[in-house]
């Protein structure tokens, strides 16, 4: 396609408290059509590339529906979908290179996700458009099948505003990156693997005020299975998710795990409502064989609806596919503390279930205060040291509240 002239001219916009002007690239004036006919990759691409060699710019997607593969954000570089812009993938994985990808906990080969970043700082996706995966994947597929958006080892990202829809496999997958705000989306997924948003072996992420209805986990955080993920060392780290709404229809609305071996600590949910989870609204889940640690995280202000199984089990045993080269020995076990859920307000199923714990390693401080509302089964601890469980007013159980194995509580 002969590109115009003019498509390389550069329009200068300035922000609002910005000294610096800010270049802009309409993907139409790299040849995009927008006909959802049309693939419009390498248009999106040369605009991509232009803002890249410029030293960043905003790529702007006017209104249309875009027919592409996958693209790549480069360094300063924000991806504008306007009102009424909509991306669509395309159905033809060659439209997908393969790389490496994290799956599961492992680095294998896969397709790139739609929109792409490797190495790549201060990127974006802002809406309020639309992005929407291929509606040909068929999930569990070996090479593994692109990702709706996927930054790996990149740093001060914001996906802000559109919404997003993808089937039999994860929407938002970050993996080694930091310093992640994601805010303000409405993210629909379908199926097996139809996880909303995944953080993959990251630092300091916040999600904020997103709209969440998935296939399978609406938000999980991971961070590598057995010996590799152990000796890549790559924890998720310093995770803030709040003022969300979730649902599930596999399996949880917040999950931890299982996929735990490089490390998971300072996780805080605070301000959400979980509408419906086939399992639990917030699960922690490992297994011997993950080694390393899940440590100092906290629930406050969660409303967990009545289509859910319960508000929260923690499985630390058998959860999650046991890998090839285990974590061996006492290491393998993983080491826990530090669990506060407070100010929970419950509509039906199991309180808390949380007796797949080891007794080598017992989890080191568990707080569980201020939950109201009706349960058909109450608290099921073993092998915690320091529970600490105050102010349970639920009505509705069978039996007694509280059963305890191996459990001391905190004076």
């Amino acid at each position: 396609m002969k590109i115009p002239l003019f498509a390389f001219t550069v329009l200068l916009l300035t922000h609002v408290g910005s000294a610096s002007p800010v270049r802009s690239f309409d993907v139409r004036m790299y040849g995009a059509i927008g006909d959802a006919k049309t693939k419009d990759t390498a248009a999106f691409q040369r605009a991509l590339d232009a803002a890249s060699t410029a030293g960043g710019g905003d790529v702007e997607v006017p209104p249309g529906e875009y027919l592409i593969g996958s693209i790549e954000l480069k360094s300063n570089t924000t991806l504008q979908l306007s009102k009424d812009a909509h991306l669509i993938g395309s159905s033809d994985m060659n439209d997908y290179p393969i790389t490496k990808v994290r799956w599961e906990g492992r680095w294998v080969d896969g397709h790139r996700g739609l929109i792409f970043a490797q190495g790549a700082k201060h990127i974006g996706v802002i809406g309020p458009g639309k992005i929407s995966g291929t509606p040909t994947l068929r999930g569990r597929q070996t090479p593994r099948e692109p990702a709706l958006i996927e930054p790996i080892n990149s740093s001060d990202i914001t996906l802000d505003g559109f919404s997003a829809e993808q089937r039999l496999m994860w929407a938002i997958h970050p993996t080694y990156s930091d310093d992640i705000e994601i805010r303000n989306l409405t993210i629909r997924t379908t199926g097996g693997n139809g996880d909303g948003i995944d953080i993959d072996s990251c630092r300091h992420v916040k999600i904020e005020y997103c709209d969440i209805d998935s296939g399978d986990d609406a938000i999980a955080i991971k961070s590598g299975r057995g010996m590799e993920g152990l000796r890549a060392g790559r924890l998720t780290e310093d995770v803030l998710i709040s003022h969300c709404t979730l649902g599930d229809s596999i399996f949880a609305a917040i999950g931890i795990g299982s996929e735990t071996s490089g490390g998971i600590r300072n996780i805080r949910i605070e301000h959400v409502k979980v509408t419906h989870a086939k399992t639990y609204a917030f699960y922690i889940k490992s297994r011997v064989g993950r080694g390393a640690f899940i440590e100092d995280i906290s629930v406050n202000d969660m409303e967990v609806g009545s289509e859910a199984e319960g508000f929260l089990r923690i499985s630390l045993l058998t959860s999650g596919l046991q890998d090839a080269e285990p974590v061996t020995g006492e290491a393998g076990i993983p080491a826990t503390k530090n669990f506060s859920f407070t100010n929970i307000k419950v509509n039906g199923g199991t309180l808390v279930d949380a007796v797949a714990v080891s007794p080598e390693k017992p989890i080191q401080g568990f707080t569980l205060t201020n939950v109201t509302g009706t349960v058909k089964k109450g608290i099921a601890l073993a092998n915690v040291a320091n529970a600490k469980i105050r102010d349970i007013h639920v009505t509705g159980y069978d039996g007694g509240l509280i059963t305890m194995t191996n459990v001391t509580e905190s004076k």
